[in-house]
């Protein structure tokens, strides 16, 4: 807003919608940070925080859109703006999933991803002498490739790492700042992980197929003969990737990528089921459909894996299964060679032998 007597010429009712922004804008930057000091293990803490964090962030989207020109004219709301906002939410939308394994929410997230990406929010950046705007943009496209990942949209994927490495490239070029060296990383990455993963098939026709590890809604195996359903249920699993020298793309390795997609169903398209679109109604939650809850954790240390097993041994309901996959790169005992047998990776996976209802 401008100051002196210009300010004294703006509507009251202008100004307090400028009012009302910027404390919308202000609270929903300060739950967001918030969500770093939320403990990552545990399934019930968490949940009052995301859901007042959540409800500001509608607020603040609708209230943007319905005085989209008052805040225009007088506050001077730049596109790169909004499209932040859009980019928290599908942080939130992507966070929920993580915390609940709800796979729907993967698709609340694309729709804000794509929808920034289609109406050029931050398209103005580059013209501006501010390199973290710039970081906010590479950020915003590293989110949104590891989103396309989960959904397996390898097409998008690849243009949206075509046109991340242009934006790199500028901005290398334009500033010379000292995570130049951790951009062109990402870029290396995520260009492995691409071509390690998902396994690709021709149909008749020689277009390609991608594969999914998922759970299709058709898809669930048949009882072995003697089992009962729902004996047992699968509600927790522990993913842990350890390896030395490992494809992976944000703290997620290849082989983290194919399992936890192995313990969830398919994503439900929201927008489509609700009939609504996903950037007009944010508040709407998928129905639940119980997807098994997981703890992906990277390179832990022992205190961090004791902390989130003893979590989820916790919290586990009765008559329910843990899953602990680990893949990690074997130690060598002393006195001993490689030809003695030692095991350079093991996955190990506890369990009962009867039938899991994920």
């Amino acid at each position: 807003m401008s100051s002196g007597g210009a300010e004294d010429d703006i509507p009251q009712g202008e100004r307090k919608t400028v009012t009302d922004f910027c404390y919308l804008l202000d609270k929903s930057k300060q739950l967001f940070n918030g969500l770093r000091d939320l403990p990552q293990y545990g399934q019930k803490q968490w949940q009052s925080y995301f859901g007042r964090t959540f409800d500001v962030y509608t607020k603040l989207w609708k209230f943007q859109q319905q005085h989209r020109q008052v805040l225009d004219n007088r506050y001077g709301l730049k596109r790169w703006q909004i499209g932040e906002i859009a980019s928290k939410i599908g942080q939130l939308y992507y966070h929920y999933y993580l915390r609940t394994s709800e796979t729907s929410y993967l698709n609340e997230a694309f729709s804000f991803y794509s929808a920034i990406r289609q109406r050029s929010y931050y398209s103005q950046v580059n013209k501006e002498d501010r390199p973290e705007l710039v970081v906010k943009k590479l950020r915003y496209y590293a989110r949104f490739i590891v989103v396309c990942l989960l959904l397996n949209k390898m097409d998008v994927v690849k243009d949206l790492v075509k046109e991340l490495s242009d934006e790199i490239e500028d901005y290398t070029h334009r500033f010379n700042t000292e995570d130049q060296v951790e951009w062109n990383l990402v870029l290396q990455e995520v260009a492995a992980f691409v071509e390690a993963d998902p396994v690709m098939v021709l149909n008749d026709d020689n277009t390609i197929v991608i594969t999914s590890n998922r759970l299709a809604e058709t898809g669930a195996p048949l009882l072995e003969q003697g089992m009962i359903v729902g004996q047992l249920t699968l509600a927790d699993a522990l993913i842990i990737g350890n390896c030395n020298n490992q494809v992976k793309f944000s703290e997620l390795t290849v082989d983290m990528f194919r399992m936890l997609q192995a313990l969830e169903r398919e994503p439900m398209n929201l927008a489509s089921q609700m009939n609504k679109p996903g950037m007009q109604e944010s508040t709407e939650k998928p129905a639940r459909r119980e997807n098994p809850h997981k703890y992906l954790l990277y390179k832990p240390t022992f205190s961090q894996l004791y902390s989130f097993l003893a979590a989820a041994f916790k919290e586990l309901p009765a008559n329910s299964v843990l899953l602990i996959y680990l893949s990690a790169t074997g130690v060598f005992p002393s006195g001993r060679s490689d030809s003695e047998g030692t095991i350079k990776e093991c996955s190990l996976i506890l369990g009962c032998r009867y039938s899991l209802k994920i």
